[in-house]
């Protein structure tokens, strides 16, 4: 938890003060770890596209899909039904492909670096890997 904190102060140092840092987690969906991998891949899909030299559509997809996946976590957590928790969790995984596919262009055309372009592509992964097993666990849940 202190990684994130910290990267959060790094990436948006304006948003964090120590009240705000030491607030208490007030909803389940705050305390998960692929929330919070989830939160620091937007803010750095977020860095990434105000430093690259971008068409305004793609600012514009990555900036909704990487979006997306935190706000479909948190959403899918508020819900009560197993298959309303389990399809807002499949459209976060899904809006994680979204932004790979995204990735991967901007690799090919040479706009992101091999280092930045690694590390997303492992967040990435990680995130998926965990919703994965969110979603799999719900449908043997009854």
């Amino acid at each position: 938890m202190r990684f994130y904190k910290k990267l959060l102060v790094v990436l948006c140092p304006n948003s964090m003060n120590k009240r705000t840092m030491n607030a208490p987690l007030l909803f389940d969906f705050q305390k998960l770890e692929v929330y919070k991998k989830a939160q620091v891949f937007h803010l750095e899909c977020t860095a990434l596209l105000k430093n690259a030299q971008l068409e305004r559509y793609v600012i514009d997809q990555l900036g909704r899909a990487s979006y997306s996946v935190v706000l479909n976590i948190a959403e899918g957590s508020g819900r009560s039904s197993t298959n309303d928790r389990r399809n807002f969790f499949t459209i976060s995984r899904a809006s994680i492909f979204e932004c790979v596919a995204i990735l991967d262009i901007m690799k090919l055309e040479n706009r992101i670096d091999e280092v930045k372009y690694v590390r997303n592509l492992t967040t990435s992964a990680e995130m998926s890997k965990m919703l994965y097993v969110m979603i799999r666990n719900l449908k043997t849940t009854k």
